[in-house]
């Protein structure tokens, strides 16, 4: 029965919401490309676009072993592309919170914000994987 809500969410966000939000992430990653320097936060937003277009069903864990580098990273991620894609989420967001049917797809929109703003030292896995794993703590 989750399964078959997953995608039924999953069909409506990506008719509202994923399907454009993608493009965003695309564009980014696409302009992202053309200094050779920045390849790296270039691959970092195809797979969060990947993320943002299809959702429900995953979640985001912390990568083990990430740190200052990441840290790091992810400033000049804010910088690039961070706050346009984080001001998408938003903006979305808060478009989908008008009806009561959208209010959940909102919320999910919203819980995209912290990745669209860090995504750097983040792995998207399975929900069911998740819910296995042993949280990582750090010193």
């Amino acid at each position: 029965m989750m399964r078959g809500m997953r995608l039924v969410l999953n069909i409506i966000w990506l008719v509202l919401s994923g399907f454009w939000m993608f493009l965003a992430y695309l564009l980014a990653g696409v302009l992202l490309c053309i200094p050779i320097i920045t390849i790296p936060w270039a691959i970092a937003s195809f797979r969060v676009g990947l993320y943002a277009l299809w959702p429900f069903g995953r979640t985001i864990v912390d990568k083990p072993g990430a740190g200052v580098g990441s840290f790091l990273g992810n400033v000049i991620w804010v910088i690039f592309a961070g706050i346009w894609l984080a001001i998408g989420h938003i903006v979305t967001g808060v478009a989908m919170c008008l009806t009561i049917i959208g209010i959940p797809l909102g919320i999910a929109s919203f819980k995209l914000v912290p990745i669209s703003l860090m995504p750097l030292g983040k792995d998207i896995v399975d929900v069911d994987a998740a819910r296995g794993a042993v949280p990582i703590v750090r010193a």
